[in-house]
């Protein structure tokens, strides 16, 4: 006949209740090794990765500081054989060159608005654009031209025309910093007008007035002012004699950021291009 003894029903509860308990306890020992030697592995890995960053952070710095060493001795070199103030005197000698003062107030507008707006504020680079053209590089996935101040590309033109390395735009930053030590703001912009390429072989703003209009500097109008101040930006593509459609399409811009900046309201810019001569296309 069957009996139901208690306290053997007891001890098995008991005994069940104790395996399962180490059971219990043997898992969680498992679970902290695991959780322990992850913890170790994640220090060793984010260890590891600030070896890594530390080591990009230093070979950039190397790599500026190597870049920088070069492009001052560019500078230096490019200043001994050619000092600053004779090549001012070349510009000077040119037969086409022209005082500021005979310049069209209007020209000189739309060249600070298209080129470098804030021309009198800075020291030669201009922080602001440079970020601005890296934003614009960035959304439009490409490396567009832009940021150079007026200085800038007259130091590239005078010194390092035709050289794209980093170590030249180096060498170009400290040539601003000689040419903006050197001289006046209106000094500058008027050295840029007599020196900067128009297209088809124009090297002044008085040869492309007389080589595209057949005028002096101080007969040119509204409309071609504006013209004329498009073209540095791409000499060979918006050449009017050659490409007539892209260098209306230039002074646009020209207009458009005249406008932009206050120079004049978007009323005069409409009035200016209706001034397109018939025969211009």
């Amino acid at each position: 006949m069957f009996r139901f003894d208690i306290d053997i029903f007891m001890e098995e509860i008991y005994d069940s209740k104790r395996q399962y308990s180490c059971v219990i306890i043997n898992r969680a020992k498992r679970v902290a090794v695991v959780c322990r030697e992850g913890g170790i592995l994640v220090r060793q890995l984010i260890q590891r990765l600030k070896d890594c960053i530390a080591i990009v952070i230093l070979s950039v710095v190397l790599l500026a500081a190597l870049l920088t060493a070069g492009g001052y001795q560019t500078y230096q070199r490019a200043l001994a054989e050619r000092p600053v103030a004779n090549v001012i005197k070349e510009i000077h000698a040119k037969p086409s060159y022209v005082c500021l003062s005979e310049v069209p107030q209007i020209y000189k507008e739309a060249v600070l608005a298209v080129e470098d707006p804030r021309f009198y504020k800075h020291n030669g680079i201009d922080f602001i654009a440079i970020v601005e053209a890296l934003w614009r590089d960035l959304k439009e996935r490409r490396l567009a031209a832009g940021g150079s101040t007026i200085t800038q590309q007259l130091a590239k033109n005078m010194y390092f025309p035709m050289d794209y390395t980093i170590e030249r735009k180096i060498a170009e930053v400290f040539m601003v910093r000689e040419i903006e030590n050197s001289y006046t703001k209106n000094e500058i912009l008027e050295l840029y007008i007599n020196s900067i390429y128009y297209g088809n072989g124009y090297y002044s703003l008085a040869d492309a007035g007389a080589g595209y209009f057949g005028k002096t500097v101080a007969e040119l109008n509204a409309w071609e002012c504006t013209l004329l101040a498009g073209l540095p930006n791409a000499p060979s593509a918006y050449a009017p004699n050659k490409h007539p459609e892209l260098a209306l399409q230039r002074q646009t811009q020209v207009l458009n950021a005249m406008v932009k900046y206050d120079f004049i309201t978007q009323k005069q810019a409409k009035e200016i291009l209706q001034q397109c001569p018939e025969n211009f296309l």
